[in-house]
Order: C-alpha cells, then structure tokens, then sequence
C-alpha cells in the first residue's frame, strides 16, 4: 500500500520511516511535518494509508483527516490517550500511542492491509484521483469518454456528469490509467478502448465525438487495436 507519514516532530517520522522499511506491505512515498505541504502533495498523488500525528501545531491531525475530500485509511498516532476515542469515531484503521513498538507498527499495518483486501475485493471499480476547483475529485474510469488536452490543462469529458478541466499532463494523467484499457491517439487526446465505435480515414467515432489519429501515434494505434 502507497502510504505517507505526518508529523511535526522529525524524530517520530524517522521512526515511522524507519519501521515502513522493515515492512514489505507498505510503501513510505513522503513524511512531512506540514499539514499543507502533505496536502498538495495528496492531491496529486493519492495514496491508501495515511500515519497521522493528532497533536499537531497548526491543525489538529483529526481536522486534517476530516477536511480531506477523499479519505483513505488512517493510522493516527499521538502521544496523548485521550485522543483515541475521537479518533475512532472517524473510522481510523488504528490508534498507536508514543512510543510504539515495531510489533504494535506491524499489527496496525496488518489491520489497514486486510481493511484494503475487503475495500478491492468489495468494489471492483478502478478509480484516479484529480484536483480541480479546488477539490480532489474521484473519478470511475469507466466514466470516462474520452480526455481532451487543452493548453496547460486536460479536459476529463464523463458519461454521467460534467467534464473537469484540470491542471495536468497528458503524460502524468495516462500514468494514473490503466495502460490496457487507454490509449493516447492524439498529442491533445486519450481514448478508451471500450469506446470506440468505428475507426475511419484516420477518425475514431465516439458516439457523437469524432476524434482524430495522430501522425506519430498511428502506428501504435492500429497495433494495439487490431488485438
């Protein structure tokens, strides 16, 4: 699981740096010891786990969790019990008190990987996770229509509502897709296989859309659709 640490305390998070390398079912992508540095950074990178200190300067750990619009796992950690009650009643995975063990570290991030085992097997949708207006929104890939590219932006055309314009690249975007499913076709265009109805003089028809085959992708187009 893709995970980050926060903390204000630098010790604490080369603890919890510490212990996510002896663990082989968590990723450490980041700590930090700013709340909004954490934010921006999750709201291009969404993870699954979150190891959060409640008792932090600026903000509180627990407002922090519950000002994200997308919430993942969170393991809380503090050095004060009487937080624990409150954590819980966000639905955190689990609660480790300062100073914690390496075996209290490893039952927390047994709990949170049987939690993620339920949530995959429970809800087969793939999701990616995009920030725009100001808020990261969750988007079903097979909502998807097809992706535009607008200048320094990307265009998120969707089935069942309205599109998102968001500050991405085509690159950083196709990354977040499941490779098997998508396909640039165009320096300003991503497609979905499922969604193609016919392919003519260099046009795919989307229903209504129409939508044009780069010179420069053609080549990767036909091979991959011809499977």
């Amino acid at each position: 699981m893709k995970t980050i640490a926060i903390d204000d305390e630098p010790p604490a998070l080369r603890i919890i740096t510490h212990f996510c390398s002896k663990t082989e079912e968590v990723e450490l992508l980041k700590t930090f010891t700013r709340t909004t540095e954490a934010l921006d950074f999750l709201q291009e990178n969404p993870v699954e786990l979150l190891f959060l200190d409640i008792n932090m300067p600026a903000i509180s750990g627990i407002d922090f969790y519950r000002s994200l619009p997308e919430k993942g796992m969170v393991i809380f950690t503090t050095a004060y019990a009487e937080y624990a009650v409150e954590g819980f009643t966000l639905q955190a995975v689990d609660y480790l008190l300062k100073p914690f063990t390496f075996e209290r570290f490893q039952q927390a991030v047994s709990k949170a990987c049987g939690y993620h085992r339920f949530l995959t097997q429970s809800e087969p949708s793939r999701y990616i996770y995009v920030r725009a207006d100001y808020s990261v929104h969750k988007i079903d890939v097979l909502d998807i229509l097809f992706i535009e590219g607008l200048d320094d932006y990307l265009k998120i055309h969707l089935q069942h509502s309205k599109p998102i314009v968001a500050r991405l690249t085509m690159k950083s975007l196709m990354q977040q897709l499941p490779a098997e499913e998508f396909i640039r076709v165009h320096r300003s265009f991503i497609v979905p296989f499922s969604r193609i109805e016919s392919v003519r003089n260099k046009t795919i028809v989307l229903g209504k859309e129409e939508i044009p085959i780069g010179a420069s992708y053609e080549a990767d187009f036909q091979k991959r659709f011809r499977r």
